[in-house]
């Protein structure tokens, strides 16, 4: 029984990339439109290839160091091993890969849902998100197969091989070396997400304020220097960085949630390790469950709501899931568990996946609402552009800030939920059952920047304007999905954090915080202070590129005749080189900050203060960085999302005090500015948090180990056996079975 289920898990991630196989040799088989589109197109690619090979090559170095690190590392305590060290390059190079499958099929799909577009709104949504599918179930069935995989081989090295027990130090040692898996694909996705963010927004910044504002053009227009450069950030930034971004965070709310399973002890009929395989074979299962709902996508005509589409697609996958999730629970777990001290039963477990869902709809609903047109956020900046650029940067301030009291009070209604339901457990799980149909959100994410290249590839062919209103509907459907997509994110994010929190805890042997321990205080102001000064680094590094970008764009319209007159064709590859050289040296830094400081003070306060452990401290941060980083990712990515479509709601007309104004008027003009301030928060600094805040923690989880007050926890020779009775009724007789619990000695 255990044998198969352990199995079924690997296998049903080599499904969802089957699936994507198939899905990608059909976006393939589309038309790709005429000479000049696939000559336009063909430009994007190679910037966006260019960029990641850059990429690739700068992360190379921080991987050979980091696997050196780690080997070492792995032989100084117990509970880890050098093999660690292969399991973090096997995360970082699976990381990178989701990017390229997902860059790779957006490179490709942009140009053919032009040419769809050409014929019906219908079949443009169709190519892109499809497009945007192929990514969803890479990212997915990469996590899960590797995942999987690895932890076969780790549970057979470590557990298996000698006979021992899955509450002991050996089943801690294969998830701490499975924790490098986690490591690398957040480390690799970091760097992305930050590096492609300060591409995109370089480009576009300077696309807008040269080509829009100074030379008064389209901003996709062909004239326009900027605007490969520009189409290509959309790819390393928002398809390469999100899928990185969401592969990391699918891995680690797994693991986290394994990690806390660990120490349940289960009398189930899978050797006691099906809490730890829980969290995997929803996360399988739900790849299943998303390919279902990929089925609901889709339109009649050109009048069908492409939103109400996606979230036709969105809703059934979760709803699958949450049916599926109970029979799952009910097969796997036994009737009553228990972590830490907190008794639960098996139909809790279920109900805490159940929130974990709702949790994440809420999320998308919510974030949705801050940012679509049409709706009283978007709208209150909308008319405040008509009293000028300052008034509209206050209104989205404004905005960005609200955003995040709906949001925040849902996210601590389902910790507060999911604790009551199954303890700490309950929390992990409620993360899992949020990623659980990741394949389906990134699929709808993936999608926007798909419609966003589509619509500059036919301003940039000059196509009829019917080809570039289809493709404006599923651009401006993108933008919002997109910021639904970043809201899901960093709620998982949120939920996945207190499990690797709890999970930190639990290794490194404290029983408590005490933030009225002055250097744990101290902690705490520190690790909220990261994300401020992570977001300046991210967001004056787009500063810097932008002023290169718009140097190089005036340049070209000064010095090269013919531009503006359609007879010389600009020096596209120019802008592309200053957008991948910034990115590649401003990401640096941001990176190093999160990786360096957990090592910092886990490391450099060991037994400094007599009465204050270097892990203690190290948790204080780590609470810290989680509530400031959440906040500041769901303020800024809601702001820029906002910013965003209150500009391209003057594309269409507004109306404001019953006067109606368009692209090029003044009140556009301020939104315009409000676009460019928003650009770094919700494609840069923003996203960014979710990953800042689950690899600090992954980071401390790895060297909670070395800083523990209580070496090797979870070992059977510190614990003592507990015998307890405890009555059921099977049938109608009441049964009373005699279990065995392992507690650690105090």
């Amino acid at each position: 029984m255990e044998q198969a289920l352990i199995y079924v898990v690997p296998a049903l991630g080599l499904v969802g990339l089957i699936v994507m196989a198939i899905k990608s040799a059909w976006v393939t088989k589309q038309e790709t439109g005429d000479k000049n589109m696939m000559e336009l197109a063909g430009y994007i690619a190679d910037g966006a290839m260019a960029f990641l090979k850059a990429e690739w090559k700068v992360l190379s170095y921080f991987a050979v160091i980091a696997i050196i690190l780690l080997a070492w590392s792995g032989m100084s305590v117990e509970t880890s091993s050098p093999v660690i060290a292969i399991s973090f390059l096997i995360g970082a190079v699976f990381s990178a890969f989701a990017g390229y499958i997902g860059m790779n099929i957006a490179t490709k799909a942009n140009v053919r849902t032009t040419q769809a577009a050409r014929t019906s709104l219908k079949h443009a949504l169709k190519v892109s998100f499809t497009g945007g599918s192929v990514m969803g179930l890479g990212v997915a069935g990469l996590a899960v197969l590797g995942l999987g995989s690895l932890f076969i081989l780790f549970y057979n090295m470590y557990v298996q091989s000698v006979g021992a027990g899955v509450n002991g130090v050996e089943m801690e040692k294969a998830l701490e070396v499975l924790a490098g898996f986690s490591l690398g694909a957040e480390s690799i996705a970091l760097f992305a997400r930050v590096g492609g963010g300060i591409y995109t927004k370089a480009a576009d910044v300077g696309a807008d304020l040269v080509g829009k504002v100074e030379a008064g053009i389209p901003e996709d227009d062909v004239r326009n220097p900027a605007t490969i450069a520009d189409n290509v950030g959309d790819n390393v930034g928002d398809v390469a960085g999100m899928g990185a971004d969401l592969f990391g965070s699918y891995v680690a709310t797994i693991l986290a949630t394994m990690v806390l399973g660990r120490e349940i002890v289960s009398v189930d009929n899978f050797g006691g390790i099906a809490p730890i395989l829980l969290p995997m074979v929803l996360a399988g299962l739900g790849i299943v469950f998303s390919i279902l709902g990929m089925f609901f996508v889709t339109i009649k005509d050109d009048k069908g709501d492409v939103q109400h589409a996606l979230n036709m697609g969105n809703w059934s996958s979760i709803v699958f899931t949450g049916i599926a999730s109970f029979f799952v629970v009910k097969y796997m777990l036994p009737e009553t568990l228990s972590i830490r001290g907190y008794d639960f039963t098996n139909m809790d477990v279920f109900y805490a996946i159940i929130l974990g869902l709702v949790v994440g709809t809420l999320m998308s609903i919510i974030t949705e609402y801050y940012t679509a047109m049409g709706k009283r956020p978007v709208k209150s900046i909308i008319n405040q552009s008509a009293t000028g650029h300052a008034t509209n940067i206050i209104a989205g301030l404004a905005v960005g800030m609200e955003s995040t009291v709906l949001p925040i009070l849902v996210l601590a209604g389902g910790i507060m939920g999911s604790y009551a339901f199954a303890g700490l457990y309950g929390v992990a799980i409620a993360a899992a059952g949020m990623m659980a149909t990741t394949a389906m959100q990134l699929a709808i994410d993936a999608f926007g920047p798909i419609a966003d290249n589509a619509g500059g590839i036919a301003e940039m062919s000059q196509l009829p304007e019917e080809v570039r209103e289809r493709t404006d509907i599923l651009d401006a459907v993108g933008n919002t999905t997109a910021a639904s997509g970043k809201g899901f994110a960093i709620a998982s994010a949120a939920l996945t954090s207190l499990a690797l929190f709890a999970a930190f805890v639990g290794v490194a042997g404290i029983d408590a915080i005490d933030i009225f321990k002055a250097p744990v205080l101290a902690a705490l102001f520190v690790g909220g202070m990261i994300p401020f000064i992570f977001s300046s680094l991210a967001i004056a590094a787009v500063g810097r590129a932008a002023m290169d970008m718009v140097n190089e764009v005036r340049r070209q319209f000064r010095e090269i005749p013919g531009i503006m007159e359609y007879k010389a064709k600009p020096e596209y590859d120019k802008c592309v080189e200053i957008s991948t050289k910034a990115s590649l040296r401003e990401m640096l830094l941001p990176g190093a900050i999160a990786l360096i400081t957990p090592l910092l003070i886990g490391f450099g306060f060991q037994g400094v203060f007599e009465q204050v452990s270097s892990a203690e401290m190290l948790g204080g941060l780590l609470a810290g960085v989680t509530v400031s980083g959440v906040l500041m990712g769901m303020f800024q990515s809601n702001a820029g999302g906002a910013w965003d479509n209150a500009k391209k709601s003057f594309e269409k007309g507004v109306e404001i005090d019953g006067e109606m104004y368009y692209k090029k008027s003044e009140p556009h003009k301020a939104s315009v500015t409000g676009d460019t301030v928003g650009d770094p928060f919700k494609d840069t600094s923003g996203p960014s948090m979710n990953i800042l805040i689950k690899l600090m923690s992954i980071v401390a989880l790895i060297i909670a180990p070395h800083i523990s007050q209580n070496p090797h926890v979870g070992s059977m020779s510190e614990k003592v056996e507990v015998k307890k009775e405890i009555n059921y009724e099977e049938g109608k007789k009441v049964v009373t079975e005699t279990i065995t619990e392992i507690k650690k000695v105090n």
